[in-house]
């Protein structure tokens, strides 16, 4: 659902302008999941006796997601998306910085609601951003995507 929300016809247009077909994007989804995991998991064992709430079994998509999310901001940044609570528009390049934000923010304070891995998001964003800066300069990424 939140894959539907970032309005896939264009996604789709941007990525076939690129010569990028779904396997790509499938391997840009995988490869946003492993370090995310990975990175959780160092974050876990270092923690551990401060954040006795991340031993818990992950599956590891929200972290891919996130790399998802990133991207999306990065090729699409002013298109406008809705929160559900409150209902108001904002661009990706403020709402998905804002996340990563409460994400980091969560992590680190005793305020995170139930065992939720949010350095696991955070290492998928990263991961994201890492894989489109590698695109845009192998693939000559549209520079003039802030003009959207």
């Amino acid at each position: 659902m939140l894959l539907y929300s970032f309005q896939i016809s264009q996604a789709n247009d941007f990525f076939l302008n690129l010569n990028i077909d779904s396997s790509v994007i499938s391997e840009f989804y995988s490869s946003s999941r492993l370090p995310s995991n990975i990175i959780n998991l160092i974050e876990v064992e270092t923690l551990q006796s401060a954040f006795s709430s991340y031993n818990s079994v992950l599956v590891g998509a929200s972290g891919a997601l996130y790399g998802l999310l990133v991207a999306f901001a990065m090729s699409f940044p002013n298109t406008q998306l809705m929160l559900l609570f409150p209902p108001i528009p904002i661009r990706a390049k403020y709402l998905v910085p804002l996340l990563i934000g409460a994400d980091v923010f969560f992590g680190f304070s005793s305020y995170s609601i139930g065992p939720i891995a949010h350095f696991a998001h955070v290492g998928g964003a990263l991961t994201g951003f890492i894989m489109i800066e590698y695109w845009k300069k192998k693939n000559q990424f549209n520079n003039k995507r802030w003009d959207q």
